[in-house]
């Protein structure tokens, strides 16, 4: 187990040490700055999203996850997080697509800088970690996606941290806010 946890946390080190800092510059700006925010991703990317929407939220920002039956329409200058590794997951696409179309921001996490994704999106930031069918890789020892998705948490959450710190509102405040009717 120990050797496990190990190994997560050794790449997930490694992988911080090769993002490019210039493409996190103006995000936390990007994200307060939208009247509202919206995540999208599939599977556990979309998982990992999810739980930034929940910060998000405890933060005070409008916040929805694309598919819940209660997510209104995108409109002009709101932002859509989107995560794909490979940048081709045809949902996330589509929804990249009609954001554009209605002029929103889109911020894309993923591991394909050259995707079809990536050229629509208004800001992306590249994750060095392997894609999903990419078993072969050096990038991970880790099955599939998985170092992909656990940085599109940590990033997330690093987000967070900064969006809170600018924000100077207390824990307390953020627990207000908090999920009461679980």
């Amino acid at each position: 187990m120990a050797d496990g946890l190990a190994l997560v946390i050794a790449e997930n080190s490694r992988l911080a040490q090769h993002l490019n800092r210039k493409q996190f510059q103006g995000i936390p700006e990007l994200i307060r700055s939208a009247p509202a925010v919206f995540v999208i991703g599939a599977g556990r990317s979309g998982l990992a999203l999810k739980m930034a929407a929940m910060r998000l939220m405890h933060l005070g920002i409008t916040v929805h996850v694309v598919g819940e039956v209660t997510t209104p329409a995108i409109k002009s200058g709101d932002l859509l997080i989107a995560a794909s590794g490979s940048g081709t997951t045809p949902g996330v696409v589509r929804a990249i697509e009609k954001s554009r179309e209605v002029g929103a921001n889109v911020l894309l996490l993923t591991t394909a800088p050259d995707s079809a994704a990536a050229k629509l999106a208004t800001h992306v930031i590249t994750v060095p970690a392997a894609q999903k069918q990419d078993t072969g890789s050096t990038r991970s020892e880790q099955y599939a996606g998985s170092l992909f998705e656990q940085a599109v948490l940590l990033i997330t959450d690093g987000l967070f941290s900064v969006l809170w710190r600018s924000d100077g509102s207390s824990a307390s405040r953020l627990w207000d806010r908090h999920a009461n009717l679980e």
